[in-house]
């Protein structure tokens, strides 16, 4: 197999580029800079292709011998397109670690696409959204006719620049959640409940995150909150508004990201070592039964690394079928253990 990270020069594409070389890996890293691209790829012996996503056809065309591309290039609302575009033309699985709302609704509407290409089309294979796909998909086995799924996370060390500038975007968008089957605009921080984790109850707030258009895919559940623990102050809807007016300002998205990219460094080893994630979810059904399960995990992005590296396998070994998929049903909701470090709190 012969397999690319495109964005090998971000953060998180380093990571997942550095794992696969300790793992005895060996990917083809891409990416738009030369510099940028080459100093990484040559103390670690690993072959480079350069290239921008400006020409889906030269993208296919870069493409044309390599079985699996692991993108790693956001924000994906700007890459996510063209790169599906060229793997639908070379015949080229795809996956990437976006956490996204809208770039996870447009992939999936090329599932057809993708199904007479004979292409996996799997967005969302890091943290966001393994580990709360996988667990949104085991409670909902334990509840058929489920109509209601809450999930939520609480998780310690820093960001990267670029999950900074994702979110940056993803805020000037205001609160998303899926409301009987539809992705509704809410407001910022519309619920607040309190969640049973591994380490405790804890308070946490809704927030848009990529399972209110992945989890309704696995699951069929028609409405589903996502939530983080967040050290924010309780707003009401018009300083929701204003903030989200403000954010989306094309001036202040453009400082916010130079800002991001001058200031921002993602979290070294050390830190990552220390960090942790604990992830919470809950389905509901039409009578009040609910079922629920936990999982508490490593740093987030050491988790993504090796999601990335694990899906990447199984695209090969488990073979799912062609299409649009979440990473529950490409590989089924026990993937999640394959993942280093991760411990699953039973569904009860």
């Amino acid at each position: 197999m012969t397999w690319m990270i495109y964005g090998a020069n971000g953060f998180t594409g380093r990571l997942v580029a550095d794992l696969a070389v300790e793992r005895g890996e060996r990917p083809v890293v891409a990416g738009r800079d030369p510099g940028k691209v080459a100093a990484f790829a040559a103390p670690r012996g690993l072959e480079s292709r350069i290239f921008d996503l400006s020409e889906p056809a030269r993208v296919a065309e870069m493409l044309h011998d390599i079985d699996v591309v692991a993108h790693c290039a956001g924000p994906f609302s700007a890459t996510a397109a063209p790169v599906v575009e060229a793997c639908l033309r070379s015949g080229t699985h795809y996956l990437d670690i976006t956490g996204e709302i809208d770039v996870f609704e447009s992939i999936f509407a090329r599932h057809e696409d993708a199904r007479a290409a004979g292409v996996v089309l799997l967005p969302g294979s890091g943290f966001d959204v393994v580990p709360t796909d996988c667990l949104a998909a085991m409670v909902a086995a334990e509840l058929p006719g489920a109509t209601n799924l809450d999930l939520a996370f609480q998780a310690g060390g820093r960001i990267s620049p670029g999950t900074l500038k994702s979110a940056l975007e993803g805020a000037a968008l205001g609160g998303r959640a899926r409301v009987d089957g539809e992705l509704r605009t809410v407001p910022l921080a519309w619920r607040r409940r309190e969640v049973a984790f591994p380490s405790g109850p804890r308070q946490v707030t809704s927030l848009p995150w990529g399972d209110v258009a992945t989890a309704y895919r696995s699951t069929g559940i028609g409405t589903i909150t996502t939530f983080a623990r967040l050290p924010v102050p309780e707003v009401g809807d018009g300083v929701g508004k204003l903030g989200q007016k403000v954010l989306g300002s094309a001036p202040v998205q453009r400082a916010g990201k130079a800002a991001i990219g001058a200031f921002v460094k993602g979290p070294g080893r050390a830190t990552r070592q220390h960090s942790w994630v604990e992830v919470f979810a809950e389905a509901t059904d039409a009578e009040g039964r609910s079922v629920s399960a936990a999982l508490i995990g490593p740093d987030t992005y050491d988790m993504t690394a090796d999601a990335v590296l694990r899906s990447v396998s199984a695209l090969v070994a488990d073979a799912p079928a062609p299409g649009a998929h979440t990473p529950a049903t490409a590989f089924g909701a026990d993937f999640i253990r394959r993942l280093h470090g991760v411990k699953i709190i039973e569904p009860a």
